[in-house]
């Protein structure tokens, strides 16, 4: 299924062909002048639409998530979140200069605040990251905005996803795109199983597409267009030398631009075509591999990330034994390094005015046995 089942084949920006997305997501580093640099060498490397992230880490984790190393030593990932956020008016002005190239502008919110900011920027189409495939105020939240959906389905099974489609879709709902995806980083290219492809899109009746954290600019990109995909993601960056949180796994401008000429060559040539031509090139061992069985599953890489980089709830401060639980004491958010897992989202609303049988640590998943 191509574009025009979803929302990309619009006549404003006459697109016939598999929409390929250039994901800045924060390489600008809150530097107008970066992302103004990366905006027109994405536009020059050949992509459709140019895609951001609207980041406020108290959306995301708690303070007391873990470290990260970095060059210059450890820091909280907090606090790395933190040095992300911009204002408001940043991202307008980059809508400005995408929509000025003739290109999508498309963003990721992380939360119901960055949500509503974007919003208010009226943009033609919205991203949910995958992460957040399982928080249900945030899909309900943009569901009301009918705006299209790509919705990212890494580091998820099946029942998740249909799960989220049924809250998107509850009261008749946006057009939704699956994109499907490894939440691994780098990804290794024979866990994409891109035959899920089709299964996907015949079991929920939706177009998909790929968003591909791999290393190699061309293998998932082209066998993925061969599968059907609508959609090709792929981050981007001037170098992988900078400091980005995603730019060591990011195509720089030479390897984008050779990763667009495949995916056109792919949807030219056709399926039997293409994966003829990936065989000579890359081996069909590794191709068939790629390929995979088409069966939904949590890739290999991305089995250990399960639970802690979906949502779930967690205690924003201390909770004491015996103490009514408020909605300001809790938070959907991503467990990551060291915290413990807690409740799915879809618990939120349940929990609130319940007792806590025991302490609860600031930062930690709230559980079943806790309440």
């Amino acid at each position: 299924m191509k574009n025009e089942k979803i929302l990309i084949n619009n006549t404003e920006y006459n697109l016939e062909n598999v929409l390929i997305i250039a994901e800045l997501g924060t390489s600008h580093g809150a530097d107008p002048v970066k992302a103004g640099e990366l905006i027109e060498a994405a536009a020059e490397a050949g992509a459709d639409c140019i895609k951001f992230q609207i980041v406020y880490a108290h959306e995301i984790l708690h303070p007391n998530t873990g470290e990260v190393e970095l060059p210059g030593g450890k820091i909280r990932l907090f606090d790395r979140f933190k040095e992300l956020e911009v204002a408001p008016s940043f991202f307008a002005e980059m809508k400005e200069k995408v929509e000025k190239r003739g290109l999508i502008f498309l963003c990721t919110p992380f939360g119901l605040q960055s949500a509503r900011e974007l919003n208010t920027l009226q943009p033609k189409c919205v991203k949910i990251a995958s992460p957040e495939l399982n928080y249900s105020a945030l899909l309900r939240e943009i569901a009301s905005y009918n705006l299209p959906v790509l919705l990212s389905s890494g580091v998820s099974k099946l029942g998740d996803i249909e799960e989220a489609l049924s809250i998107i879709g509850e009261n008749g709902g946006p057009p939704v795109c699956i994109l499907h995806c490894v939440t691994s980083y780098p990804a290794p290219e024979r866990d994409y199983n891109l035959r899920v492809l089709k299964s996907l899109s015949s079991v929920f009746g939706v177009p998909t597409g790929v968003s591909d954290h791999s290393l190699d600019p061309c293998l998932v990109p082209a066998l993925g267009t061969a599968m059907g995909a609508a959609v090709i993601e792929k981050h981007f960056c001037l170098s992988r030398s900078d400091n980005g949180l995603d730019d060591p796994i990011a195509l720089p401008p030479a390897e984008f631009a050779q990763m667009v000429k495949a995916v056109r060559r792919a949807e030219k040539a056709g399926p039997e075509a293409t994966i003829d031509a990936m065989c000579s090139e890359y081996g069909k061992d590794l191709v068939e591999s790629v390929l995979g069985d088409g069966i939904k599953r949590l890739a290999p890489s991305e089995k250990a990330n399960y639970t802690r980089t979906n949502r779930s709830i967690h205690a924003l401060r201390d909770i004491n034994e015996g103490e009514r639980i408020e909605r300001d004491m809790i938070a959907c958010l991503r467990t990551e390094k060291i915290l413990t897992p807690g409740l799915s989202p879809s618990w939120e609303e349940q929990i609130i005015g319940l007792k806590a049988r025991r302490a609860i640590r600031a930062g930690e998943g709230i559980c079943l046995g806790d309440i």
